[in-house]
């Protein structure tokens, strides 16, 4: 019995060592050495290889390295395979850092300061209170769950969208598509951390930045896919939105020439909100593996209906 890892060569590396010291039992295979493709009954990966059914005929559960799957065309998968999100801890630490960071460098005015030391320019500005500052949430899973707990000890007015009704302690919270202008309406500071599906796919344009106070700030920590960017320039330009934390775009890496590069109101990282440690990871795909080996169910399986 083999598992096959298809991602990033250099954390493959922790992850084989974990496995041979862990779980000897299970063999390592790292493509696109995939041996004797019978043998192999788990697949590990960031994206999964075309024609999985014919290429790994024997393969049992497709293990998504992240804890979304959008990455992945489960149009194409095997209906019968299962798919597994990872819900490695160090995802949501890492979320709630970057959270922290965004929101903070907004509320504080961070990209007005960075512009001005560009300019040599030394000038203060008023300082607006934390409980005065309203920060909106979009998604109300796990993640963006943790994400609140974490900004509320700074004294923010919290709230939260999703499309099914949630009761979270000290978060005004906002369901479906009826209350979304609302929602948008007291948020100074507003986050995307929805999944991406046909549903929330271009969410952030300019339909919704309209509905949200003038001057509002946007941070995406979701996927690409949520902003259309024409949109958040034409929303910049305008004073719709003051300033913008992005950490993924539609297409990764940004061309040269992309506009956000240079843009003054545009903080842009390269897809860091979070990422994936063997070290916190392997325990967590290991008891699923051994799951599934004992007939139970898994957690973090997909359901294919709502592509999370």
């Amino acid at each position: 019995m083999a598992l096959l890892y298809k991602a990033d060569p250099v954390r493959g590396e922790h992850w084989k060592r974990l496995f041979a010291e862990h779980a000897p039992d299970i063999e390592w295979r790292a493509w696109p050495d995939i041996g004797d493709p019978q043998d192999i009954r788990y697949l590990a990966a960031w994206q999964a290889p075309d024609d999985l059914d014919t290429l790994l005929p024997n393969l049992q559960v497709l293990f998504a390295l992240s804890a979304g799957v959008d990455q992945l065309d489960l149009d194409r998968l095997p209906t019968t395979l299962p798919v597994v999100r990872l819900l490695d801890p160090s995802i949501t630490r890492g979320m709630c850092e970057y959270a922290t960071f965004a929101v903070l460098s907004l509320h504080r005015d961070m990209l007005r300061y960075r512009q001005q030391q560009m300019a040599r320019c030394w000038q203060a500005h008023l300082l607006q209170p934390a409980a005065k500052r309203r920060v909106g949430v979009m998604g109300l899973g796990t993640q963006a769950q943790q994400i609140l707990a974490t900004l509320q000890p700074f004294g923010f007015a919290l709230s939260g969208w999703a499309r099914s009704e949630h009761h979270i302690a000290a978060v005004d919270c906002f369901a479906g598509a009826e209350q979304l202008p609302a929602f948008l309406g007291q948020c100074d500071i507003v986050l995307c951390v929805l999944p991406l599906t046909e549903q929330t796919k271009g969410i952030l344009s300019r339909q919704l930045f309209q509905h949200l106070p003038k001057g509002a700030a946007l941070v995406n920590m979701g996927r690409g896919g949520h902003l259309v960017e024409e949109d958040l320039l034409e929303a910049l330009a305008s004073g719709q939105l003051s300033a913008a934390v992005l950490d993924v775009l539609e297409q990764e890496p940004a061309a040269p020439d992309h506009p956000f590069w240079q843009h003054p109101q545009i903080l842009l990282t390269p897809h860091i909100a979070a990422m994936t440690q063997p070290e916190s990871a392997f325990s967590v795909l290991l008891e699923n593996i051994r799951r599934h080996q004992r007939g139970e169910s898994m957690l973090g399986q997909v359901d294919r209906k709502r592509n999370y």
